[in-house]
């Protein structure tokens, strides 16, 4: 059997090839709007504005960083 297509979200395995950059913020309970949340892929800043339309590729390596306040 065929393992998932799996990328690779803040260092853990998850089926997530194929899937947009916004579906993945939503799937990990953030919010839809990217208020305070930014994405890297491969050490390079996804802009927002992309985010639907840039699909995400077995192998690939993301980080999803949030804002917080607090000091």
């Amino acid at each position: 059997m065929p393992e998932p297509a799996t990328v690779h979200v803040n260092g853990e395995a998850r089926d997530a090839a194929g899937r947009s950059v916004a579906e993945l913020v939503v799937d990990l309970g953030l919010p839809g709007d990217g208020r305070g949340v930014a994405v890297a892929i491969a050490g390079e800043v996804v802009p927002r504005g992309t985010w639907p339309s840039r699909t995400l590729v077995a192998g690939e390596h993301v980080e999803v960083l949030v804002a917080m306040q607090g000091g």
